[in-house]
């Protein structure tokens, strides 16, 4: 699986479809494919074994720490939409999504949506000059609107597109993926889209907070260096880290949100501040922080996702949901 000669150009392209980026290392890629393949085979072979004759996944601990330990492509689409309940949701409505399809939407949802189609991954083949391209945004399209017309309270919010770009390449299922939008917007980040997005201001603070709590010199620091914890969050929150992190990152973050919540995206915060707290403390002014921040996502040891995602456990410490929930209501409260 080492890039040739020709695959270290800029046309490098994943197995999502991804081209690699102009600073793409093709050194760091190899060595973290070397030693990621062998995990990614052993986690099949275990998944194999516990899914013999399964037909969902089932909520218990052996199943939360498979999840935290990733799961195989083979087993996301329905290791997904059975630990979200987004398969019963399809089964008690099984029409909803064909009737919605039928309906009309606003004009100026309508617009939006169309405006970012071709926005949605422009550096992936498959939304662009690719065969199967004008296919994926017509499904884009379908799920968007049909999220539209079920949450008029959303209707259509930047950031949408990139999540449900992503299910598109893993569940491929249009109907599928309608309903785990569901589940992500009215369950998992709840308020997250709505028009007003306070409760997205408030994981923002919430960030801010956990920060306080778990590295409260760089919590002084960047307060004293006038950073707003918007600058930092909004981004990484808004599309769950799909437009900013390695893919096969996102998809093993994405494998623990879908049991544990909407705290595995606070998770991933911190830690990325966290090994960058020597360089942040070191920071002389607002603009140097931000960019140091924005930037860690980037940073080597994202691209090692599993030696990252066991990071997200260990470096913060414990994550009491009690204490998390409290924080989240307060900076809620003063956000309103």
């Amino acid at each position: 699986m080492e890039l040739t000669n020709k695959a270290m150009q800029k046309s490098y392209v994943d197995n999502y479809g991804f081209e690699m980026e102009d600073d793409f290392n093709p050194t760091l890629y190899n060595e973290f494919i070397t030693n990621y393949t062998p995990v990614l085979k052993r986690r099949s072979q275990r998944w194999d074994l516990e899914m013999r004759n399964a037909t969902k996944v089932k909520h218990n601990r052996k199943m939360k720490r498979f999840c935290r330990k990733g799961i195989p492509t083979e087993y996301r689409a329905l290791a997904w939409m059975t630990l979200t309940n987004a398969d019963s949701k399809l089964k008690t409505s099984p029409n909803l999504f064909r009737e919605l399809l039928a309906k009309s939407l606003d004009p100026a949802v309508e617009e939006a949506i169309r405006l970012d189609l071709h926005r949605t991954f422009p550096d992936n083949i498959h939304f662009r000059n690719s065969d199967d391209s004008q296919m994926l945004q017509t499904s884009l399209y379908n799920i968007l609107k049909c999220n539209a017309l079920k949450n008029p309270q959303v209707g259509y919010c930047q950031g949408l597109n990139f999540v449900t770009g992503l299910l598109l390449l893993i569940v491929k299922n249009e109907e599928q993926i309608f309903w785990l939008m569901q589940v992500l917007i009215t369950e998992i980040l709840p308020d997250f889209y709505n028009q007003n997005m306070k409760a997205l201001k408030a994981e923002q603070e919430l960030l801010g907070q956990i920060v306080k709590w778990k590295l409260p010199e760089v919590h002084n620091h960047l307060h004293t260096l006038g950073v707003p914890w918007a600058l930092i969050g909004t981004k990484w929150f808004i599309c769950m880290y799909a437009d900013v992190m390695p893919i096969e990152t996102v998809l093993r973050i994405w494998d623990c949100v879908f049991y544990e919540g909407s705290k595995i995206l606070q998770r991933v915060a911190i830690t990325l501040i966290s090994l960058n707290k020597d360089r942040i403390l070191a920071c002389k002014d607002f603009p140097e922080a931000v960019d140091l921040i924005q930037k860690s996502v980037k940073q080597p040891a994202c691209l090692h996702c599993h030696e990252f995602m066991e990071l997200i456990f260990k470096e913060p410490g414990s994550f009491s949901q009690t204490r998390i929930s409290r924080l989240r209501d307060t900076c809620l409260s003063e956000i309103t």
